[in-house]
């Protein structure tokens, strides 16, 4: 399984979460399957951070759908633009800042990486993003675990994971069942140009959009 599969799957689980969210709120199995999406898009940002030519950019594409996506969810899930509760994309620049300065930062001790993880928390909880601080501890959980040989990685991720996930609801212990797809990621990419990138990041804000109409 490659980078676009693990994107595709992702993807389709997440417009399903959305899709029972949104319509069908009281039948658990569309929210089931949704749990899925949201540990993998923690482990792309992760390999994409290991792997982009440019933090930065990485970051603004990010800070950039963010501030885009941010009417139609909105408008989805609440009929009304405001504050209330933030879009994924919020949560992963974040966490993409959290790794970032971690990492050129952390060098200095410890507790250097405690505070910025802290301060990522904190953060992410004070402007309500999708999943606050359950979303950072995934991100640098899947950073701080990203050297670790297969097995390990994967059960220390299902550790970190059932005991964060009672941050939530029980719905969300079916996020593990996102482990055993990225156990067989094989570290390849699959096709990519900036055509189906950008169709990845623009799926957000237009499914939600899409279901603002519709609904």
């Amino acid at each position: 399984m490659n980078v676009l599969f693990l994107k595709a799957a992702a993807l389709a689980s997440m417009i399903i979460d959305h899709y029972g969210a949104i319509f069908h709120s009281s039948q658990f199995m569309y929210r089931i399957i949704g749990r899925i999406a949201f540990p993998i898009y923690c482990f792309l940002l992760v390999e994409g951070y290991v792997h982009t030519g440019s933090v930065k950019k990485y970051g603004l594409r990010l800070l950039i759908f963010a501030l885009i996506s941010e009417i139609p969810f909105d408008l989805a899930f609440y009929g009304r633009i405001g504050f209330v509760h933030q879009n994924i994309f919020f949560t992963l620049f974040i966490g993409l800042a959290a790794i970032y300065f971690m990492e050129k930062y952390g060098g200095s001790g410890t507790a250097v990486n405690y505070l910025i993880f802290a301060a990522a928390g904190m953060l992410s909880m004070i402007l309500k993003v999708d999943y606050n601080i359950m979303g950072i501890i995934y991100i640098v959980a899947f950073y701080l675990t990203r050297n670790m040989v297969r097995d390990k990685r994967m059960i220390t991720m299902a550790t970190v994971m059932f005991i964060t996930n009672f941050m939530s609801s029980w719905l969300q212990q079916f996020s593990l069942l996102a482990l055993p797809i990225l156990y067989f990621y094989n570290g390849q990419l699959g096709p990519k140009n900036k055509f189906l990138q950008m169709v990845f990041y623009a799926a957000y804000p237009l499914h939600l959009f899409l279901f603002y109409l519709m609904k």
